[in-house]
């Protein structure tokens, strides 16, 4: 039982089971409805970059990656509590209630806090300081590190490192993009190549065509034999194999074509001939930036990125090892009548502190010290490898472009030449100077020489989108990474 489902332009075929357990043939999984002007590579690029699934896919990554930066920015939240106890039975009756709110400093590993305290009845001597006055006690202090924890601590790296990992992200985001639009581009251009070569095979067979009427004239005539209709008849045989072949290469293609090409849905849309473009610029105008800029490579700043994350954790590593000295201040003052506690409550307090603790082994921040450090000896050799290997690249890369070129101009001589001799040697067999053979091994060598210069012209193409895609040029490449979607 065979299903058709509408969408849009979008037709999808699904083959289904029958309860038998019979299947019908499934017909190809999406058909477009045609229309339109011809089809452009920037017309595909635009589609792609929009709507591609990798593409959205490595968007909602760089979204993650975002909202784990959010998760580390909740060590610095004010954290506001409230506490209060009461003795249920006893000698004592002393009930008491304290909020505090505290604020980490983000740029030290201290924190200012607010408290308000309020206690009535009676505590025993050991809970002395519980006692405020009337209408509470009101305390305002911080702690600051000197040592430890003062440049960087855990809360800080953390978020540091989240913020690496956005940028890491929008990195992947971009070489993930760029990956896709050199696929379309690929796709797009054997699609032309593939069209453009089902045209050539179609003239050389409407050759044969139109030849045949002339020559069962003749034969009828009697001015030439039978075999030569029959000869005819098995060349037109073999060149409508050629378009056949041809044009199965040619949906292939625009089936292919059709993962990166969609409609506003982002559905895929299959593009017929009518479609396709004519001409020189048919494979697209595709110019990379002569100026290069090494750190515009997404996977070489991902490695600048990763020696970061390295040098954040080296930093940690080595707060470790250093002792810690903490300095501590605060202000308190009592309100109102005074309380059970007494008059000593009432006056304003002004308290100073200090805490030292010093590490005697610390094995695990020395451990931790030589692992990043090691880490980031490996990440600057291959850092210094990527930079190399990525010139290298490049410079490859822009010889096979210059190759190219050359291969184009000499190819459109060749087919120049060859597509004169057919042209005389045709004239030389309607006037009776040729034999057969002669002039379809002329046309054949014409049509040879047109596939030829196409296959030239695509690999000039895709040497252009291997040295945008080397070069990281997002222009060229249409990438629009600050999309509603991104």
């Amino acid at each position: 039982m065979r299903i058709r489902i509408g969408t849009g332009a979008l037709l999808i075929l699904a083959t289904v089971s029958v309860a038998n357990g019979q299947e019908v043939a499934s017909e190809p999984a999406a058909v477009a409805a045609q229309g339109g002007g011809p089809l452009t590579l920037d017309d595909v690029l635009r589609s792609s970059s929009r709507s591609a699934p990798d593409i959205i896919a490595a968007l909602a990554r760089k979204r993650q990656a975002q909202a784990r930066e959010m998760t580390a920015q909740g060590a610095f939240d004010t954290v506001f509590a409230v506490e209060g106890r009461t003795r249920a039975q006893g000698y004592y009756d002393g009930t008491e209630l304290a909020g505090k709110a505290e604020h980490p400093f983000m740029d030290n590993g201290g924190y200012v806090y607010g408290q308000y305290r309020v206690s009535r009845r009676d505590f025993p001597v050991y809970e002395d300081k519980a006692y405020t006055n009337r209408l509470g006690e009101v305390k305002v202090g911080a702690l600051y590190s000197l040592l430890r924890d003062r440049l960087i601590d855990a809360r800080r790296s953390q978020f540091r490192l989240a913020a690496n990992d956005i940028d890491i992200a929008r990195f992947e985001t971009k070489a993930t993009s760029i990956g896709v639009q050199i696929r379309a581009t690929d796709a797009f251009q054997k699609w032309v190549a593939a069209g453009l070569k089902l045209k050539a095979y179609q003239a050389l067979m409407a050759l044969a065509q139109d030849r045949t009427l002339g020559i069962r004239r003749q034969v009828q005539l009697g001015a030439k034999p039978d075999i030569l209709l029959i000869e005819n008849e098995a060349n037109l045989v073999k060149r409508e194999a050629l378009v056949v072949e041809a044009r199965q290469a040619f949906r292939a293609a625009a089936v292919k074509l059709s993962l990166y090409y969609r409609d506003e849905l982002g559905l895929p849309v299959v593009v017929d001939e009518g479609r396709l473009p004519d001409g020189a610029d048919a494979f697209g105008k595709l110019r990379a930036d002569p100026t290069f800029n090494l750190e515009g490579r997404p996977d070489f700043a991902i490695l600048l990125e990763e020696i970061d994350k390295a040098t954040v954790k080296l930093a940690l590593a080595r707060n470790d090892m250093k002792p810690r000295l903490d300095i501590t201040a605060e202000v308190a003052r009592d309100l109102g009548p005074e309380g059970p506690g007494g008059y000593s409550r009432t006056p304003l307090e002004a308290i100073v502190g200090l805490t030292f603790k010093v590490p005697l082994q610390n094995r695990k921040a020395r451990g931790k010290m030589a692992e990043t450090q090691a880490k980031i000896d490996e990440l600057t050799v291959k850092q210094r490898f990527l930079a190399e290997k990525i010139q290298a690249e490049v410079a490859s890369i822009g010889i096979e472009v210059e190759t190219a070129n050359q291969l184009v101009d000499t190819t459109e001589r060749e087919r120049a030449l060859a597509q004169r001799l057919a042209s005389a040697e045709r004239r030389r067999f309607e006037l009776g100077s040729s034999d057969f053979f002669l002039v379809n091994q002329r046309e054949e060598n014409a049509t040879s020489a047109e596939v030829k210069l196409i296959e030239a012209r695509a690999r000039i193409a895709a040497a252009r989108a291997e040295l945008a895609a080397a070069t990281a040029d997002e222009d060229a490449l249409r990438l629009d990474l600050q999309s509603p979607m991104g």
